[in-house]
């Protein structure tokens, strides 16, 4: 029986590890769920599965959570504020951790859960692209356990021979992400700059939040998960490849040096690699349907237009830039991301204003520490924000 603390509990990840947690009570139990500022999804998610904690980021969105907790007689206690996000995270009762808060904000706690030498469920790509060696250096000195949520790279994981630590053994000539293209695949440029938020957010083939569903979109996300990809399997830049499939079906390739290609394949569904991660090494029931290839018919692949998506070539950049780059790159994103779904930029103008940023202080040392971190990822956010006045909505 697995004791879980699910972080982002209220997001598309954290509800697809409860419907496949649902699926199995034998072996999971849910001991803490933890989530920005849902309050009325939280509370839900308490009614059915009554974790024994419950935590919002949000104080006050905490203390009403709270207030309906004990007005239904349920056990669970809420707490509050971001230190108990963390303080879960690492809690002594729990062996597992979905860490699927989405952005920056989930790094501490999943730092806190390296530290305290958790399994932890991989699905905050952040905590590697900000801070890929700090977090590495606290799952080592910690013994932690990480496994890759994001489905390509739990795809890789899958394709890698099996030695226990998931990193890329000798004989690989190169890893392969497969990208959907997202909803603006045969876009001409024109329309992508008259872009809305509703349309950048309506993937054709993934259920997703709206800031990844942007990131998607521009294609930043793969961009993000090349550099994921470096820390998670220690291959070098070089050796990391994207390749556009619009089906989504293969879901990653590993190519080796004897000429053989093995590929992951699956429906979209993240309840897959959710269902892979938890129950590792072995294979339980995810509730996903099965593959049905005849009735797919075909598998397309193509080469991602970097002149269309240029936030990809910024990722490219920032990897074999080193250093700060990756955090820089990462949160001048997230700044702009959150002002083109505020209606306050264009569609095109994320890929801009994130350009300038990099280009300004994306030269920087990385930091060796999370707080040297955080002031790398404070001051690219204050300096994307200035360039959102230079942009037109």
């Amino acid at each position: 029986m697995q004791s879980l603390t699910i972080l982002g509990a209220t997001g598309s990840i954290g509800r697809s590890t409860l419907d496949v947690v649902a699926r199995h009570p034998d072996r999971y139990r849910v001991f803490a769920l933890a989530a920005q500022r849902r309050a009325d999804d939280l509370y839900e998610q308490c009614l059915r599965f009554a974790p024994r904690y419950a935590a919002l980021a949000d104080v006050d969105a905490a203390h009403g959570l709270a207030a309906r907790i004990a007005a239904a007689g349920l056990d669970t206690e809420v707490l509050a504020g971001d230190e108990a996000l963390a303080a879960l995270a690492a809690h002594e009762d729990v062996d597992t951790v979905m860490a699927a808060i989405v952005g920056a904000a989930g790094l501490a706690p999943t730092l806190a859960a390296a530290r305290a030498g958790k399994r932890i469920l991989l699905a905050n790509k952040e905590s590697l692209v900000m801070a890929g060696e700090v977090f590495l250096r606290a799952c080592r000195e910690g013994g932690a356990t990480v496994l890759p949520i994001d489905s390509e790279h739990n795809a890789v994981f899958q394709c890698l021979p099996v030695d226990g630590t998931g990193r890329c053994a000798r004989g690989v000539r190169r890893i392969v992400l497969t990208a959907s293209g997202g909803p603006f695949r045969g876009a001409t440029l024109a329309e992508m700059a008259a872009a809305t938020p509703e349309q950048a957010c309506a993937h054709p083939n993934w259920s997703m939040g709206r800031k990844i569903s942007v990131d998607s979109a521009t294609m930043m996300n793969k961009g993000l998960e090349l550099i994921e990809a470096f820390h998670l399997f220690g291959v070098a830049g070089s050796r990391l490849e994207v390749l556009v499939h619009p089906q989504s079906i293969v879901h990653s390739l590993v190519e080796y040096d004897d000429g053989s290609v093995l590929a992951q394949m699956g429906n979209p569904d993240m309840r897959t690699p959710i269902a892979q991660a938890l129950a590792h090494p072995e294979r339980i029931a995810s509730g996903v349907t099965p593959l049905d290839l005849v009735a797919i018919g075909r598998l397309e692949f193509e080469a991602p237009d970097a002149r269309r998506f240029p936030c990809l070539r910024l990722a490219h950049e920032a990897l074999a830039a080193g250093g700060a780059a990756p955090c820089v790159l990462n949160a001048a994103n997230e700044v702009a991301v959150a002002a083109f779904l505020g209606r306050a930029i264009r569609f095109t103008d994320i890929a801009s204003v994130t350009e300038a940023v990099l280009h300004a202080i994306g030269d920087r040392a990385a930091g060796t520490a999370i707080e040297e971190v955080f002031a790398i990822d404070d001051e690219a956010r204050s300096l994307a924000r200035e360039q959102l006045s230079r942009c037109t909505a």
